[in-house]
Parts: structure tokens; sequence; C-alpha cells
């Protein structure tokens, strides 16, 4: 067992761990003499500006070139290296993110976790794992950390030890550091550049055709739709494919706090919040670019997530014309959703009843599209309906699904599997809507059941 202990798995090889280690130790060794004499020609406040202003190709480039200059000058010195690997590693430590820029590669990878210069998490295909990824040390983290804010016009320290942040690639990054953590905190959600379209989702079993055809048709029907669900269950990522239904001639205006909507349809007005400078001042909110986007004629508001005040100005602005307006929203269930509008609405100080909230909010939202994540990573339309009076619940309102995802009971191949099912027992309140815009649906067309 002690013998086992000091052997180390790499590549398929069971080599001793002292050796490994002092490989290691030799490596960054070099790493570091090689770094502090970049920065002694090329300092990281000189870095800095030129990411800002001339960005990372300039920089890698520049970096590139001076790291040739010291390799050749300091071979001796530095004994047998791989040159190009160690130039590539401070190259990428320079003008990427150092240790996690492999994973910006991985389209597979769609977030990064990293707790402390030791423990680095991916979720891939829904499942997070730990990698073997590590930072040299936590002043290579932080040099990482400011590389990332800094360009961004954000300041992190004791003062402000949190930053949320949107990278230039549209990745959304949280910071958190010491006293608020024990180690520096860097959660990364990686911007997906190719947009999911309906045979992906398809692939992926989030929707079936049946599925992809209902909301097309509730969206041609003008039907203001909100996607719910908990964390990480790809809510902004499905609303930007029932977004791109929308017909290319109408003018859409998009609101959102980081800007991940990618829709390509000719007449988009994209809008997103600012959170205050370093002296707390020029913060521009989602309420205050819902309530501005009222006045710039739109045909559909969509608002990325609605999560505070905001909810208040939505709801009016489907009540009073904007139809086929859209928004995400977090909840656990479609029933959740209710409260958690009501709660957002009260925050407001607006003095309105809870009944006259519930009728607002019964009266603004056609359809609810709610998402879940399975055990086994996958996400997938669970259930779709609507809201109908009902003096018997506490708030007297309550959901009714009209199609709802049935898994099946056993795993097939590790994999959720089941069918998505119409449950249509009467005539949907949205159907008079959508005959109104000359959308039909035989399904629907049921004599209510009292």
């Amino acid at each position: 067992m002690e013998e086992k202990a000091k052997r180390v798995k790499i590549g398929g090889f069971n080599l001793p761990k002292a050796e490994v280690e002092k490989k290691e130790r030799s490596s960054q060794e070099v790493f570091g003499k090689i770094r502090d004499l970049l920065f002694l020609r090329y300092s990281p406040e000189e870095i800095l500006k030129d990411l800002s202003v001339r960005g990372r190709d300039y920089v890698a480039a520049k970096s590139r070139g001076i790291l040739k200059g010291i390799v050749d000058e300091k071979q001796e010195a530095l004994g047998a290296i791989d040159e190009q690997f160690i130039i590539n590693s401070i190259v990428s430590e320079i003008s990427g993110f150092g240790p996690i820029d492999v994973l910006f590669d991985d389209p597979k990878v769609t977030e990064v976790m990293v707790n402390g210069p030791n423990k680095v998490f991916i979720e891939k295909e829904g499942k997070i794992t730990l990698t073997n990824i590590r930072f040299e040390s936590d002043e290579q983290l932080k040099r990482i950390i400011d590389k990332i804010v800094q360009p961004l016009g954000r300041r992190i320290d004791e003062s402000s030890p949190t930053v949320d942040a949107r990278l230039p690639d549209g990745s959304r990054v949280n910071v958190v550091i010491p006293p608020i953590s024990k180690e520096p905190i860097v959660t990364i959600r990686k911007f997906r550049k190719e947009l999911f379209r309906k045979s992906d989702f398809i692939k992926l079993g989030t929707i079936e055709d049946n599925v992809s055809a209902l909301l097309e048709l509730f969206t041609k029907a003008r039907l203001n739709i909100i996607v719910s669900g908990g964390t990480g269950t790809g809510k902004t990522t499905f609303l930007n494919f029932i977004s791109s239904m929308i017909d290319g001639s109408e003018r859409v205006i998009t609101i959102e706090d980081s800007k991940e909507l990618q829709l390509h349809q000719p007449h988009i007005v994209s809008l997103e919040a600012r959170p205050p400078n370093i002296e707390g001042k020029g913060e521009v909110s989602i309420r205050d670019l819902v309530k501005n986007s009222l006045r710039m004629r739109p045909d559909r508001i969509i608002v990325g997530e609605v999560r505070g005040e905001e909810a208040l100005d939505m709801l009016q602005a489907m009540n009073t014309g904007h139809d086929g307006s859209m928004s995400t929203i977090h909840a656990n269930s479609p029933g959740d959703v209710i409260s958690r509008l009501v709660s957002m609405v009260l925050m407001t100080g607006a003095e309105l009843p809870v009944k006259a909230v519930v009728l607002m909010i019964m009266g603004a939202i056609d359809v609810i599209v709610h998402l879940y994540k399975y055990e086994d990573g996958s996400r997938k339309v669970g259930t779709i309906g609507e809201y109908v009076p009902d003096e018997s619940s506490l708030l007297g309102i309550k959901f009714v699904p009209f199609m709802i995802f049935e898994r099946n009971e056993e795993l097939t191949d590790d994999k959720v599997t089941g069918k998505f099912v119409l449950t249509v027992k009467s005539t949907p309140r949205c159907y008079e809507k959508m005959k109104r815009h000359g959308i039909y649906y035989k399904p629907f067309e049921k004599t209510d059941e009292k």
C-alpha cells in the first residue's frame, strides 16, 4: 500500500511520485524565471493597458516575440526545456486565462468553476466534474482575475470583493475574493457562439417536433410567453430558440443584464443594463430599460430574465398592447412562478392588493414553458400550460398544463427518456387569442368540461 501511494498515474503510466513532483517543480521554476524576465521588458501594467486598447491578439504576438528572445538569450542557464510549451503557457497566461485557457477551446464545456488555485471544476454535457488543471499559486490566480476584470473597467479588492461581468466573447464571469471567500473563486458561464437549432434540441431530447410546432404557433399568435426553470436548466438558451421564431418584419427590443440573446432578425434593438461605476454612479437597471423600451415603439419586448422590480413594468407592458413579449424567471415549478412574480411586484412598493396583482399576472402571461434538469444532466421541457382562475387555491389561480413530458421509469443507456404528451381536457384560455390572430390548433378545440 505504501509503495502504491508513492506512485502516480499520468498518461496511462504508473510513475514514481517523487520523480513527477521533481519535474513539476523544475518546470514551474523555469516558467517563473522566464515570466519574471518578460515582466521586466513588458510590465503587467502595460499588458493590461494593451489588452484594453489593442486587444488580445496584439498582446499575444508582442509577448511571444519577447519570450522567444529571452529563451534564446538564456538557453544555457535555463537548461533543457520544452521551449514551445513554456512560451505557449506564458502567452496563454498573459493574453488569455492561463491554465483554464484550454477549457475555452472545448465546445462541450459549458461552465468553468475555479475554487481556489488547486480545484478547477467544469460542467460538461450537463455534469460537473473535477479536472486535473491547477494554478501555479494564489498569485497566478490573482493575476488572471485582475486581467479578467480590469479591461472590463471593473475593480476587485477588499472594499469591493465581488464582480459580476461579461467577457468580450459574451461569457458571463463572477469573481469572489477574500474576505468574502476563503480563496479566490471564479465562475465562468461560457458563451455559445453557435445557436441551438431545433435539430439540436431534438437530438438532446429537450423537445420533439410536436413541441416545436406548438411553440411556433404560440409565437405567431403573439402570445406572451414565460420560460421558467431552476438554475442551469437552460432558460436563456431556450428563450433564444423561441425568439428566433419571431417574424423578421417586427421591431423587437431585447433587455438583458448581460447580453446573451443572439437574434438575427433585421429589426432587433439590444439594450443592456449597466452596473454602477467605482464611485457608485451611472447605474442603469433592467427596470429603467423596460420603462424606456415602451417609448421605443416595440412590437415585442424580450427581457432576458425578470428577477426584481422590473416585473411590474413587464406585466404592465404585456397587459397594454405589447403582445408576444417574452422573458425567463427562476422558479422550481410553474406554480412557484406566481408567488415569485407577486413578491417582485410588491417589492416595488406598489400599493396593490394581492388579488389585483394575481389578476394582472393572469391577464399578462398566456403561456408558461417550464424546463427541468434531470439526473443524467439533460434539460427538457417538462410542461407547457397556462394559468386559470381557481377560487379554491390560496391566490385564486392555478397552473393547468396542456403538454407534459412523461418520462420512462427505467433509464436507457443511463439517459432519461420519455415522450411529450398533450393533456388538453378543455379549450385553453389562450386559444381565443390564437384564433384572433388566425392561428388554429385542432387539439385545443374541445368542449369545456364542467
